[in-house]
């Protein structure tokens, strides 16, 4: 419990009267290393984000934890419980795909081969991400959310959709980091939330060197694939038993 309320209370003062909540700091460290394990893609960078999760939660959801900070972003907070829900999901995806890979003969260290999306795909997003913040701006503005609400329902849609992304393997899933980051610097700044402002511009450019991580993963990993199809004996076909035996 002395643990519980010292993470609470704790903050760093400033001389001009400005502070730092300590554990809107350390749910950002925990941000920052989950997304090296996913830039490593990494299976423990699901469970050390749900962490930092937990602790930006009871941040952005200041008047109801008691923070000195009563500007109450509830995309922000929203996204936090969005983030575990979808954490837990992609975890266990990046499981079975490790334990497939292992399964077949391959390296356990990466969880998941990266890929390109699609272009249908893409368009799915674009769409999900302009009509998702359309129907949910409105839904924050009634709720009490600082404003300007329709920044804040952009991150969470654009948070929604670049975790489901991870999961799914996506390479596009860091660019949509960056359009979040460019629209949450300004607001976080505008909120009085420093530490996580700072961290978003930090964020900015570690999602750009993210991309071209998975990029060039996805690139290596395609031209591994043909080769190996090109180099492989062309075996005879399995009779049609054969084939369901298989399956």
């Amino acid at each position: 419990m002395d643990f519980l309320r010292w993470l609470f209370d704790a903050k760093y003062e400033f001389a001009g009267g400005g502070f730092l909540l300590w554990r809107e700091v350390m749910g950002n460290l925990f941000g920052l290393a989950s997304a090296l394990g996913g830039m490593r893609r990494k299976i423990w960078a699901w469970p050390v984000g749900i962490v930092g999760n937990a602790l930006l939660f009871t941040v952005f959801m200041g008047s109801v934890f008691g923070s000195p900070v009563y500007a109450n972003l509830l995309g922000q907070a929203g996204r936090q419980v969005m983030f575990i829900a979808v954490s837990i999901y992609g975890w266990q995806r990046w499981r079975q795909s490790r334990a497939l890979k292992h399964d077949a003969g391959g390296s356990p260290g990466a969880a998941v081969a990266p890929r390109w999306a699609g272009t249908r795909t893409r368009w799915l997003l674009v769409a999900a991400m302009i009509g998702g913040t359309a129907v949910l701006t409105p839904v924050f503005r009634a709720l009490g959310s600082y404003e300007p609400v329709g920044a804040d329902a952009w991150i969470f849609m654009g948070s929604l959709l670049a975790t489901y992304g991870m999961a799914k393997g996506w390479v596009e899933f860091w660019l949509i980091w960056v359009a979040v980051d460019l629209v949450g610097v300004p607001l976080l700044f505008s909120a009085g939330y420093y530490a996580s402002a700072f961290m978003y511009i930090f964020y900015g450019a570690f999602t750009l060197a993210g991309f071209f991580v998975w990029w060039r993963a996805g690139r290596n990993a395609a031209s591994a694939g043909s080769a190996g199809a090109a180099t492989a004996p062309a075996w005879p076909s399995p009779a049609p038993s054969e084939t369901r035996a298989v399956q």
